[in-house]
């Protein structure tokens, strides 16, 4: 049995991302590799800083200077068949980013711009790709406001940004990244800056949208319950490494890399009793001066002298679990 469509929406390959700064090289991104599929929803866990927005960003070039993508492949699956995204031109860029590829980012203020209408956003977004002309996106314009249960959409499109609370902006973002029925939709922590009662609604009405328009999603997250609500899949990262990859609930009750098993016990675990939550001890490194080997082993319990000098390759553990971990290597 599957646990999840063989289709895949998108692939990446190898992917390296630098941001040259006056300090030195960050190495934000090293050899990062996974794929999604179809219909599914796909999480990229990790601390702040771990490399989860870089990843998101990097699949549609979204990197600005000082960073830049050194190395890798994105193979993205369009219906008329797959292309590299680091092959394209800006301009074929463009017919895919927001089209066929859509961001929902953290902040909605930063998304939204202040000076024109929500409704001139929305609209614009379908103008631009040229799946409508204006007189006809603003009339999907409420209808997209309706569907991502905006209170009374018909006189919201006229508001500003600032004349609405923030759950309502998000739910904005939101629509705009829904305006022309993307293939693949990218949420970059979308609740961050919201109240409790405001990320369950909105996380929800996630959920409801990826069933009713049959959309693949990939969620950025450092939240272990926003990842055992909503996701198929996750990959924890570490240090701009993915470690750890396999079908959620396999990953909660067995976490097989050592990092995976610190997360766990330092948040409450929904499929398992913990008497007391514990700290991952040590800090993150500094990914100018990564360490040797395997990046987490300053602060692994289970550190052998291999973790000290040489990387660990991603094993394949079958079932569809992956782990980077020098445990796991016969």
């Amino acid at each position: 049995m599957t646990l999840f469509p063989t289709k895949k929406v998108i692939e990446v390959k190898d992917l390296h991302v630098h941001f040259y700064t006056y300090a030195g090289v960050v190495k934000a991104i090293s050899g990062v590799s996974f794929e999604i599929y179809e219909g599914e929803t796909f999480c990229l866990v990790g601390e702040t800083g771990c490399g989860k927005s870089v990843t998101s960003r990097a699949l549609t070039r979204l990197i600005e200077s000082p960073g830049r993508i050194v190395k890798g492949r994105i193979i993205f699956y369009r219906d008329s068949g797959p292309v590299d995204i680091m092959t394209l031109s800006e301009e074929e860029l463009r017919e895919i980013r927001g089209r066929e590829i859509a961001y929902i980012f953290q902040d909605p203020t930063a998304a939204l711009d202040p000076l024109y209408t929500v409704g001139y956003q929305i609209a614009e977004t379908m103008v631009a790709h040229r799946t409508a002309d204006w007189k006809e996106a603003f009339r999907k314009a409420i209808n997209i406001l309706k569907s991502v249960i905006m209170p009374d959409p018909e006189r919201r499109i006229k508001n500003y940004p600032h004349e609405l609370s923030g759950g309502m902006r998000q739910r904005v973002v939101i629509g705009v990244s829904l305006s022309n029925k993307p293939k693949l939709l990218i949420a970059d922590e979308p609740t961050t800056n919201l109240d409790v009662t405001i990320q369950a609604q909105i996380l929800d009405l996630l959920r409801k949208l990826k069933k009713n328009e049959q959309m693949t999603l990939l969620l950025i997250t450092h939240n272990m319950g926003v990842v055992a609500e909503m996701c198929t899949r996750v990959a924890v990262m570490y240090a701009g490494k993915i470690v750890e990859i396999g079908p959620v609930m396999e990953v909660f009750k067995d976490p097989k890399h050592p990092y995976t098993k610190g997360l766990l016990k330092a948040v409450p675990n929904p499929l398992g009793k913990i008497e007391r939550l514990e700290s991952i001890s040590g800090t993150v490194p500094n990914l100018i001066y990564p360490p040797p080997g395997c990046r987490f082993h300053p602060r692994c319990p289970y550190m052998m002298e291999v973790c000290k000098s040489k990387e660990p390759p991603m094993v394949n553990l079958g079932e569809g679990r992956k782990v980077a971990c020098w445990l796991y290597v016969k």
